[in-house]
């Protein structure tokens, strides 16, 4: 296979060196660009000899996925190249818009069945695997489009050319033969009537025809090389992964990502969670069934469910949580020894009178503040220690309450409170 390729490359640059001269003798820009065409069969002969390579080299650890995608990148790589040659054709023709060139006619004939039969000819001889899956994968072209809405007028008229024409026709033997009616077109008219600006008209035509036909091949490459999943698999990919999640001790399947590794292969990888008694071999086995249908590389990673019932602790509480000691329990005098005291409020109250609006003889009201340093270590929530803290003029609100922790280093205790909560001397029992 790789000799046969090799031959048809040699004869391709004897080929391209003989079409080169004539169309330099010639003048023609026309049978330029239809010569850039055989130019793109000497890169796909490339691209044929990349992936007959590409079949016989094993995967190594630097590439575990295999050489695939070189093949791919050589489609790419060939499409965009003709892109570029029509490009410059385009160019070349515009500038002669301006000043139109004398054409010669001697050997434009004669290119133009030379470039056509070696074109024919090496794309049905040499099974070229890349460009044949990449046209047909591909979105169709304009050409294409124009070309099967003329063959389905015609099959209408002659029922028996379906077969021929109804098909889609390949995208590279359509622009080879199309190029060559161009360019017949062109040896007539100029041969008639002198008429040069056919010639750049053919150029523009054939550019034009080149990058419409290798523009969506490009692009389907391209998406291969980004690693995209193919839109024609989205609906196989959803209903394998809804077989998947209703498989015995599955629980859920997340993370899953799809891509093209190369023309026809996909690979894939994917984390599934399974129940904490489920056999991970015999979820894993099921799983690689159902997704290797589709998916020929494939990467699964099982785990078990991790979630834990929260239990009561059995285990006694440590002393110091609870240590009366820690805690300060404020001495608070009886409520009677508060009529000796000025209550703080924004009115002042007479002995005789009642006391004012929002100044009622309650717990927490008619007392003065009395700020508490604490400097001691306590236990806040669930044993962690707590500093005092840096301020020494804000007042804190809040009560030692033993048993619940301290809130802020400061303290304010009420002396008359009645002492609800504790006594007035520490070590005694509590009511």
């Amino acid at each position: 296979m790789s000799w046969k390729i090799l031959l048809f490359g040699a004869i391709n640059l004897i080929c391209i060196g003989f079409l080169l001269m004539w169309c330099s003798s010639t003048n023609s820009i026309a049978l330029t660009a239809y010569t850039y065409l055989t130019i793109f069969d000497l890169f796909s002969l490339i691209t044929c000899l990349i992936s007959y390579w590409v079949m016989v080299k094993k995967p190594s650890p630097v590439y575990s996925f295999g050489f695939e995608r070189f093949e791919v990148l050589a489609v790419f790589a060939s499409t965009v190249l003709a892109q570029l040659g029509a490009l410059f054709i385009l160019k070349e023709s515009a500038e002669r818009f301006l000043e139109q060139p004398e054409i010669h006619t001697g050997r434009l004939l004669v290119g133009t069945f030379v470039a056509l039969f070696f074109n024919l000819f090496t794309m049905l001889s040499v099974r070229n695997k890349p460009f044949a899956y990449v046209s047909e994968a591909a979105s169709t072209s304009w050409l294409q489009e124009h070309v099967a809405d003329l063959s389905r007028s015609i099959c209408g008229i002659i029922p028996g050319l379906s077969s021929i024409f109804l098909p889609r026709m390949n995208p590279f033997v359509l622009i080879d033969i199309a190029g060559a009616l161009a360019l017949c077109i062109t040896y007539m008219l100029i041969e008639i009537n002198n008429y040069y600006a056919v010639d750049t008209a053919s150029a523009i035509a054939i550019a034009l025809m080149t990058f419409g036909t290798m523009y969506p091949m490009s692009v389907y490459s391209g998406k291969v090389l980004l690693q995209t999943t193919p839109p024609h698999v989205f609906g196989q990919l959803d209903k394998l992964l809804r077989e998947v999640s209703t498989l015995d001790g599955v629980l859920e399947v997340r993370n899953e990502h799809f891509w093209t590794l190369g023309f026809g292969t996909l690979a894939g990888s994917v984390h599934v969670r399974i129940r904490r008694d489920a056999n991970e071999q015999m979820v894993l086995a099921h799983v690689t069934n159902r997704l290797y249908t589709l998916v020929s590389t494939l990467t699964v990673q099982i785990f078990k469910d991790d979630w834990i019932r929260p239990t009561l602790s059995s285990v006694p509480i440590a002393n110091n949580m609870l240590n009366l000691s820690d805690h300060h329990v404020i001495t608070m005098p009886s409520l009677k020894a508060a009529d000796n005291l000025n209550p703080v409020t924004s009115t002042p109250a007479k002995p005789s009178s009642p006391p004012p609006e929002f100044s009622f003889n309650t717990p927490g009201k008619n007392v003065n503040p009395v700020i508490l340093l604490n400097t001691q270590t306590r236990p806040y929530g669930l044993g962690l220690n707590h500093g005092s803290t840096p301020y020494s003029s804000v007042l804190n609100q809040g009560f030692g309450i033993p048993g619940m922790g301290a809130t802020q280093g400061f303290r304010t205790g009420f002396t008359n409170v009645p002492s609800r909560y504790g006594t007035n001397t520490r070590g005694q029992s509590r009511p």
